[in-house]
């Protein structure tokens, strides 16, 4: 059964009583108890968030004055003025080149009206044509393979009058989209103004699986954004897994692995669900606003033992920073970004079992993960799956202690140890036989051949 208008209501009503408001399970199939899923390699996922990010747009210079106009008085200590218009692609392709260096991948924002500025799929004023076809090609080709591009909303700041295209006349936190404009508002509403922010994006030729939200976006009605980025995601890119960043837990010990929310349809040809994806840390590189960072040590300590990031990796729960790409960028400074070089330093010669992925590439996990039905038959010697998503990386672990194990007809590859696992292999340890194959969407069978 689809997941329908009715049924999203009633479950709605039932999630406000939720640690996270608006979590709405759905569906959940039979996974027997002896067939353990694990991590993807039997590694930890890490990834990176960078808020804030657009073309060319210095978006903390522009949006400082119109947050202040809505919060007479908040805002008036930043020396917003003297701050550039820009943050130079030179610092895109510097930022790319570490990056692919170091095999860091996350999630890249791209506000697509840069706080009222200009709309990236038309002009914006200050900039050339040129400059601005030029950095979102810089976008496409070396940002894009490594990184998920998520719309931050529209603007980041004002709200957009969809039916104009113009921001609402009134000024205040209602119709700001960092504030209070979601509260009371529909799922269909809410859709509407994502697919505006998507459809900016599609114009441009920078595809998107999941949506951002800009500060307190969506806070008062959470289970109508979930639903409302599945409906926006699915029409204007028909993304079969669609995801989101919302929250993050920056200490105590809340789980921090994705919430798979709003499922249905797992036996039909349209299995449906929407992807939570959290952060784990504050944005301690330097803030939207360029602030005096916390630095590295907030995340790892020199010595690799303590920080949060080594909390949540050695809780096996993906580890996924949280930042903001006007503080990366420190005015010029690279403040932000010095961080963050030595934080992937650290946590690199601190472990050896890390797995970097893309936020899209870390919900498509969770959602096989919890989504697949699992069914063991211990005296024929095999496990069956029937998956409503297709996962290249699904690890599990097998109650076998004898026996190889053949999918498809294809006898898997044994390797040394867990760590040299990747599709298509197996290793063993104690009582256990663990593998990793690329799960095919549909009915899949592993027997254990003697």
């Amino acid at each position: 059964m689809n997941f329908t208008r009715r049924r999203f209501l009633e479950a709605s009503a039932l999630a406000l009583s939720s640690p996270l408001l608006g979590q709405v399970p759905g569906e959940r199939p039979r996974q027997d108890a002896a067939v353990k899923v694990l991590n993807p390699r039997t590694r930890v996922p890490v990834s990176i968030i960078i808020d804030d990010s657009t073309c060319l747009v210095n978006l903390n210079k522009f949006a400082i004055p119109q947050f202040a106009a809505a919060n007479p008085g908040k805002y008036d200590h930043y020396p917003w003025k003297s701050w550039p218009d820009e943050i130079p692609d030179s610092f895109v392709r510097k930022f790319a080149d570490w990056a692919d260096e170091n095999g860091v991948k996350g999630k890249y924002s791209i506000v697509p009206y840069p706080a009222c500025v200009g709309r990236l799929d038309r002009q914006i004023p200050g900039w050339t044509q040129r400059e601005l076809a030029d950095s979102i090609k810089l976008v496409r080709e070396r940002i894009m393979p490594n990184w998920d591009i998520h719309p931050e909303m529209v603007t980041h700041t004002r709200i957009i009058d969809t039916k104009t295209g113009h921001p609402f006349t009134e000024i205040s936190p209602r119709f700001m989209e960092n504030w209070k404009w979601c509260g009371g508002r529909s799922v269909d509403e809410i859709a509407d103004y994502m697919s505006y922010a998507l459809t900016i994006l599609k114009n441009i030729g920078l595809p998107c699986e999941g949506l951002t939200t800009p500060g307190g976006f969506g806070s008062d009605a959470r289970p109508q954004l979930a639903q409302a980025t599945f409906e926006s995601c699915r029409s204007v890119f028909q993304t079969e897994i669609p995801h989101y960043f919302r929250d993050l837990h920056a200490s105590g010990d809340q789980s921090v692995a994705p919430l798979v929310q709003n499922v249905s349809g797992l036996d039909s040809d349209d299995p449906r669900c929407v992807v939570h994806v959290l952060g784990c840390t504050g944005d301690w590189t330097g803030g939207w606003d360029c602030v005096t960072p916390k630095g590295a040590d907030a995340f790892i300590t020199e010595d690799g033992q303590r920080g949060r990031m080594v909390e949540v990796i050695k809780r096996g729960e993906p580890a996924i920073i949280v930042c903001h790409w006007t503080g990366i960028y420190w005015n010029g400074l690279e403040i932000g970004f010095e961080i963050f070089r030595e934080v992937v330093k650290r946590l690199h010669s601190t472990f050896n079992h890390l797995h970097w992925m893309k936020l899209s590439e870390i919900s498509r996990y969770w959602a096989a993960k919890e989504l697949t039905r699992i069914e063991l038959d211990a005296t024929a010697r095999f496990v069956s799956f029937k998956a409503p998503f297709a996962c290249d990386e699904f690890t599990v672990d097998l109650p076998f202690k004898d026996g190889i194990p053949v999918l498809g007809g294809q006898s898997l590859e044994k390797v040394a140890s867990c760590l040299n696992l990747k599709p298509g292999t197996w290793c063993r340890e104690s009582d256990k036989t663990t593998i990793c194959i690329k799960l095919a969407k549909g009915e899949s069978r592993v027997s254990m051949q003697m």
